[in-house]
């Protein structure tokens, strides 16, 4: 398929191709699903799922865990899957409805529709999530100066999404039940498959996003063409990983992703072996930029779990918001920040001091420390029932946004220039493991700072503790991670050559 764009086929407004606003609120709608209901998710099934145990909190630690690196695994697969057969509207469209049935398959109250619904959600990420962001690049053409910002207004979209869903989807589920939140997250999911397919009715996409061969489309395998046996396989794949996700006393997944691993590093590692050193140093500062990044998203993702428990357990909420509410702070802040950061760096590159990548990942790395050392001193000014002033939660939601706006946006364009060139597909992958990989960080912390009881509103002076040490011990290892960067950042500069 060509590259360059049917200027017949591709209308514009306001000075982008028309497809893009299109896929904006595609993507809104499916972010708006995602993070309603993982706002709701960890209070659901430590007051619901799990109530009725001692260790409702690391069995609630195991399954989030192993969800949320599912979900990000996934895209893996689904990418390949789409770049070899589907293609992107195809592979977007199936996606779409996977996770819009898994979400109302959430409204139903039941344990086993319960792990069935986060499968088809898993499932249908890997489809929908790979290919929308990369829709967005194929509609401009390549070198088009307009791409950049075609791209800050497709993530602001992202952004809106996962502002304003944890508002709604808390507020129904506190007023009227967990059921109404969930199903409001699966009209967000439908919402967003509507704007897809009147964009492709419309032909607002040209030519753009079919499947990169007909043939392959069409071929047959055990007589059934592959357009029609890839929906009935994906299908087919949710009752299997609803088995691993209800299987959290054995935790299979973390197993699974232990190996995988192990076989991705001993790969890089055969690989990095036989470069020349050129290219063998920019490949380690990739993979050192992979490890960093696995690491904040690490402590960031506990937002949605052991953080969202502190919040509903220990912060004075009281006419503000609920806990699950609490979720869109993030996302709120990375609305606010994101055009002032950037400019930030424009003015900086102009006056020659923009630092350089290993500088902006150890400043990140350092403000994640600092943002968690904010919620572990709050202790000090808790009131007698052990709950402590909603500032705190939010001085720790600015700073640790800040710190994500000086590492997400540059690692991934850091990851193409660093990685030799046969390869970048497979360490895009493995960038897109990363995040999987830190939700099994996510899991590990949660365990350890879970909360035993018979009392499934146990809170206060109880839990306080608990979680400020635990946020302390965070709070020290993302600052000596930080200052350990920062310390060899020189060394890095040498590392990455002439890349910025």
């Amino acid at each position: 398929m060509a590259d360059t764009v049917n200027t017949k086929d591709q209308e514009e407004l306001f000075g982008h191709p028309k497809g893009l606003f299109y896929l904006f609120f595609a993507e809104l709608w499916e972010r708006f699903s995602f993070y309603g209901m993982r706002a709701l998710l960890t209070l659901y099934m430590v007051q619901e799922i799990f109530k009725a145990i001692v260790e409702r909190d690391a069995a609630t630690a195991v399954v989030y865990a192993s969800y949320g690196s599912l979900v990000y695994a996934s895209t893996v697969i689904g990418g390949q899957i789409s770049d070899k057969i589907l293609g992107m509207r195809s592979s977007i469209f199936l996606g779409g409805v996977l996770m819009a049935l898994g979400h109302f398959v959430l409204a139903i109250q039941n344990d086993i529709a319960f792990f069935l619904a986060l499968a088809f959600i898993v499932v249908g990420n890997g489809f929908f999530k790979p290919n929308i962001s990369t829709f967005v690049g194929a509609l401009y053409k390549d070198g088009d100066v307009r791409k950049d910002s075609g791209f800050t207004i497709f993530y602001m979209g992202i952004n809106i999404g996962g502002f304003v869903a944890p508002l709604l989807c808390g507020w129904l589920a506190y007023e009227y039940g967990w059921h109404y939140g969930f199903g409001l997250a699966g009209i967000g999911m439908l919402t967003g498959l509507i704007f897809f397919w009147s964009g492709i009715k419309k032909n607002v996409f040209g030519d753009k996003g079919m499947p990169p061969s007909q043939e392959v489309y069409e071929k047959k395998v055990l007589g059934i063409p592959q357009k029609t046996l890839i929906p009935i396989v994906a299908f087919l794949c949710a009752p299997i990983i609803a088995y691993l996700l209800s299987s959290w006393e054995q935790n299979y997944v973390s197993g699974i992703f232990k190996f995988i691993g192990f076989a991705v590093l001993a790969y890089l590692a055969y690989i990095i072996f036989k470069l020349d050193n050129e290219a063998r140093k920019k490949l380690i500062m990739a993979v050192l930029i992979t490890f960093f990044m696995t690491l904040f998203w690490g402590f960031h993702e506990l937002s949605g779990s052991v953080i969202t428990l502190f919040a509903s357990r220990n912060v004075s909420l009281e006419g503000i918001m609920t806990a699950s509410q609490t979720n869109a702070l993030n996302s709120m802040f990375i609305i606010i920040l994101a055009i002032p950061i950037s400019l930030l760096w424009g003015y900086l590159s102009k006056k020659n001091l923009n630092p350089r990548t290993p500088y902006k990942f150890g400043l990140g790395l350092v403000l994640a420390g600092a943002s968690f050392y904010i919620l572990s001193i709050s202790g000090a000014s808790a009131d007698e029932n052990g709950m402590v002033p909603f500032a705190y939660l939010l001085i720790m939601y600015f700073i640790i946004s800040v710190g994500e706006l000086f590492m997400s946006p540059v690692g991934l364009s850091k990851i193409t220039d660093l990685s030799p060139k046969n390869i970048v597909a497979f360490m895009m992958g493995v960038w897109f493991l990363s995040s999987a990989f830190a939700f099994q960080i996510v899991g590990f912390i949660s365990k350890q700072l879970a909360i035993e009881s018979t009392d499934v509103n146990v809170g206060g002076l109880d839990t306080l503790e608990v979680y400020t040490n635990g946020f302390e011990l965070i709070a020290m290892y993302s600052l000596g991670a930080g200052l350990v960067i920062l310390l060899f950042s020189p060394l890095m500069r040498k590392l990455m050559g002439n890349v910025h």
